[in-house]
Formats: structure tokens, C-alpha cells, sequence
């Protein structure tokens, strides 16, 4: 059995009609007859082409609104009978069954439907494809005798192979092709199951399809092709690739204007980065390093926002990643340019701010979108964890104060600014902050007092006059004691620990006021 085939007969049926009347023509030109249904056939015709009515293959019409019309035996036994078998062969020309030797379909937009606001239930369910997946299916299953064409992006490849082969495909491409359409299937059946599970209860017909956004689903089903195969992971004998839900938004949607391939490491960097920029409105900037801030901090401008940041911990910031939720543009970079760092991700970059960076032709620059909040998925032996986005966020009318003294109108700012930066720190963490910048910073430490004396230990710039956030109460004064000690004032914490009345007599004793949130942000 040869390893080529010949194309001699093809049924289009597509949703997406992007170039199809060109790849209809290659085929055309070699010979091939067409098959095709309903829209896709007219589209043919209008373009001049010869197109044999699916109905008249069957022998049976189209009906129930186009529920069934490829779903017939003269469909799937062309599909999947195979070439050479005698009692194949001899079964199909009993029956009538001409062979099919390349289907081209693409499903109804199924995931489109979802997503469009108050869309009937009725509507939602009128557009799960039944036939196309089946006629896929087939003939990828029988892809030795049978071509699956699933994607517009083949068809410029394909039409090259065919004029090179005079109408065959390689046995290789058939196998490529039925891959990619087993995968288009099972994604297909997993965005519809992960929708109808959301769901619930099934509406009437002309109801609205809501989603319950108050439950997780009852079946974890996981469906992300793969984005980019990276040189390792966060080590070199560790293999790894990046997957993308494909919506061109966050970091795994990103778009790499310059530089080094992205690394593992600079993924997971530039995402807490990227992710800790999200949570101000006025400019700021994040210097990361091991999903920690090393720096972070508003200003009026980018370019203050970054020397501010940097003044936190020059050291640490030398091959960090930097998060930026501005524009970048000339003179940002131009102070940019002066430190090393491994990548920078930002909404967009000036013609100018990349001439100055082209040359550091290393220097990765990721140009992103900011992509909705998803519930968070990780992986422990033998299972995943999920959970919902830490979006909890408080404002100065939320917060309790419990000291006798208050917080001065610039202690609340910058609590609120620490606050929010100390959410994006491992726990345990200690964050002070003055005027809208980080001053220093106790990430990932086993106890809370450690916490609050290694983020003092850390300060370059003056800590007399800050204020900290801690990310979960205190269970003993000593924390407080400490931060006491490294000169801040005010402190902003969850409350609710057993001892909050012991603390809150320290701050008293201290001077200190303090804020409680009633929300916890640990990060492990």
C-alpha cells in the first residue's frame, strides 16, 4: 500500500469559508469532485465551481432544520471503509457507497454562542454540532485511506502539496492532520461539557443560558493547546512548554517584541509582575525577582514610578523582570536601559522605547493585554486544587480602625498602597511602604516576627515614618514589636486572631495605629 493517496473525491463543509473557494479550486484542478452541504455549497457555486449536493450523494434530504444531513451511511461507509479489504469493499459496492477520500469541515462556533451576553438556552444548544464531529472523527480514525482538513491555516500548505504531488497527500500529513483533528474534538466536547455544567438546571428554551458562577464544575475538564516548547524548566534537566487557552490575553497570550526565547522562570516572573501592576490604576511599576517584588511603586509618571521602585532594593532588582501597566515610551526607557534586567512586560512599547532597547538585543520585551480573572488551578500529587482569583480588595471606608489613634490621611494612602502589594508577596509577609513606594520587603518566611525583621533588614532607604502591611494577623505581639522597632507608625492587617486584643494594647503602649481588613491574602 502506498504511502501516497490520491484525492478523488471531497466533501466541504465548513462554518468558517476563509479561503475555502481557493483550496476548492486546487482541488478542482486536479480532478477531485466536490461534495458539499447547504451554505458552504452555494458559496461554491457562486464562485463557478461544480458541487454535487450532499442530498444527492444519500439519496436522502437534508431535514429536521439541518440536524441530519451527512449523518448516513453513504457519508461515514466512504469514510471508513478501508481501501483493499475485500469484505470492505465488496460491503460498500453492495450498498451503493462511493468513496470519500477527504472531508474539509469546521464545527458550528459553539464557544462564540456561549460567550455572547443573554444568550437563549434554546439557541445555545441548536448550536452543538453533531454531524461535523462525527464526520471528523471518521475520518481521522480511517486517516491511511482518508484526509481531515479541520483549519483554514492548512490550506496553503496543502494546496502546495497537492500541485507537487499532482492531487496526493503524503501519509505523514494525513497522520498530522488526523492528530490535530482528534484534539479539535475533544476540545469541541469539553468546551460544550464545561458550559452545560456551569449551567445547572436546564432554562427553558428561551430563557437565557446563565452560567453558575457560584459553583465549580463537577468535572475538571482541562483543554490548552500547546502555545510554545521552552529550552527547560526551572531547572536545565527539567523538560517544559507553555499552553494557552488561546485567547491572545495575559501572559500566556502575549506578544514577544524582542529578545531571548522566554524561559520558564521568566513566565512565572513576568506573571506576577504583570499581575501586581493590574491592581493600580495610576502608573506603576514592579520589579520582580522569584515571584516576589524586589520593588514596586506608583508615581505621576512611569519614569518615576520606576526609579522609586528601584530605590527599594537596587541590588536585588539587577536581572529581575519588571511589570509596567503604562505604555512604555522613550524616556521610561532610556532609565530603563540603564539597569540589567531579563524582561519587561507592558500594554504597549513606543516606536521610540524600542529603538532604545534594541540595543540589548537579550532584553525580552512582552507587549500584553490584561485577561479576565480565572479561577486558579494547581497541581498536587495525585491531583489538582482549584480555587477562586484573590480579587478581594478593601477600601478606606472598609477598614476598622482598632487603635486609639487613627491613621493620618497620609498613613491610610500609603497602608492601602502596601496593602494591596503585600497580597502579591509570599507569606509570611511583611511590606513597608511610604508615599506610594515599597521601602522594604520580608517575603516567604516561616513566622510572622522573622517576616517583619528580614523586611526591615532589607531597606536601603529610611524605615522611620513608613507603615507596614502584614498579609494575616499576628498571633503574638512581637510582630508588631518588631515593625515597631524598624520605625514604621501605622499597620494594616486581617485581625481575627485569638491575641488581637494583646496586639492591639501593644499598638496602644507603642503609639502605633493600626487598621484591620477582615480579609487574608496568603500566597504560597
Amino acid at each position: 500500500m502506498g504511502t501516497d493517496k490520491r484525492i478523488r473525491r471531497a466533501l466541504l463543509s465548513v462554518t468558517d469559508k476563509t479561503g475555502l473557494v481557493d483550496f476548492a479550486r486546487v482541488l478542482a484542478e486536479f480532478g477531485v469532485e466536490l461534495v458539499s452541504t447547504g451554505g458552504t455549497a452555494r458559496a461554491l457555486r457562486e464562485a463557478g465551481l461544480g458541487v454535487q449536493d450532499i442530498s444527492d450523494l444519500t439519496g436522502f434530504p437534508e431535514m429536521l432544520d439541518g440536524r441530519v444531513k451527512t449523518l448516513h451511511p453513504r457519508v461515514h461507509g466512504g469514510l471508513l471503509y478501508i481501501r483493499g479489504n475485500a469484505e470492505h469493499e465488496a460491503a460498500v459496492s453492495a450498498h451503493g457507497i462511493q468513496p470519500i477520500d477527504m472531508v474539509v469541515v469546521n464545527l458550528y462556533a459553539f464557544e462564540k454562542t456561549a460567550a455572547q451576553p443573554g444568550v437563549a438556552f434554546g439557541h445555545l444548544i441548536e448550536n452543538i454540532d453533531i454531524g461535523g464531529p462525527s464526520m471528523v472523527r471518521s475520518a481521522a480514525k480511517n486517516f491511511e485511506d482518508v484526509a481531515i482538513v479541520t483549519r483554514v491555516a492548512d490550506y496553503p500548505a496543502l494546496m502546495q502539496e497537492l500541485k507537487s504531488t499532482r492531487g496526493c497527500l503524503s501519509r505523514e500529513t494525513r497522520w498530522r492532520m488526523a492528530r490535530q483533528a482528534f484534539a479539535l474534538t475533544a476540545a469541541y466536547d469539553t468546551a460544550i461539557a464545561n458550559t452545560l455544567d456551569q449551567i445547572g438546571e436546564a432554562p427553558a428554551p428561551e430563557l437565557p443560558a446563565a452560567p453558575d458562577r457560584a459553583s465549580f464544575p463537577t468535572t475538571l475538564r482541562i483543554n490548552f493547546p500547546l502555545a510554545q516548547s521552552l529550552r527547560y524548566g526551572e531547572n536545565p534537566h527539567q523538560r517544559a512548554a507553555l499552553y494557552s487557552d488561546g485567547s491572545g490575553l495575559g501572559i500566556a497570550g502575549a506578544t514577544q517584541l524582542q529578545g531571548k526565547e522566554l524561559s520558564f522562570n521568566n513566565l512565572v516572573d513576568l506573571d506576577a509582575c504583570w499581575e501586581l501592576t493590574q491592581e493600580f490604576d495610576e502608573p506603576m511599576v514592579a520589579i520582580i525577582k522569584h515571584t516576589n517584588p524586589c520593588g514596586a511603586a506608583t508615581g505621576g509618571t512611569i519614569p518615576e514610578a520606576y526609579q522609586k521602585a528601584l530605590a527599594c532594593d537596587p541590588v536585588s532588582a539587577f536581572g529581575g523582570v519588571i511589570g509596567i501597566n503604562r505604555p512604555v515610551d522613550a524616556t521610561a526607557a532610556e532609565e530603563i536601559s540603564k539597569l540589567f534586567v531579563e524582561a519587561i512586560a507592558a500594554p504597549a512599547f513606543t516606536p521610540e522605547a524600542r529603538e532604545r532597547f534594541a540595543a540589548k538585543k537579550n532584553l525580552r520585551l512582552v507587549e500584553v493585554h490584561a485577561a479576565p480573572q480565572r479561577p486558579v488551578v494547581k497541581h498536587v500529587s495525585g491531583g489538582l486544587l482549584m480555587q477562586d482569583a484573590d480579587t478581594g480588595r478593601v477600601t478606606k471606608a472598609e477598614l476598622k480602625v482598632v487603635t486609639w489613634r487613627p491613621p493620618t490621611t497620609e498613613e491610610l494612602r500609603s497602608l492601602l498602597f502596601a496593602w494591596r502589594v503585600c497580597k502579591h508577596v509570599k507569606s509570611n509577609a511583611i511590606v513597608y511602604a511610604r508615599d506610594g513606594q515599597t521601602i522594604g520587603i520580608g517575603a516567604g518566611q516561616m513566622s510572622r516576627v522573622d517576616a517583619a525583621r528580614f523586611g526591615a533588614q532589607k531597606a536601603v532607604l529610611p524605615l522611620k515614618g513608613t507603615v507596614a502591611a502584614s498579609d494575616a494577623f499576628f498571633p503574638f505581639p512581637d510582630g508588631l514589636e518588631a515593625i515597631a522597632a524598624a520605625g514604621a507608625t501605622a499597620v494594616i492587617q486581617p485581625g481575627g486572631s485569638m491575641r488581637d486584643e494583646e496586639v492591639i494594647a501593644a499598638a496602644d503602649k507603642l503609639g502605633m495605629a493600626m487598621v484591620f481588613t477582615g480579609i487574608r491574602h496568603f500566597r504560597h
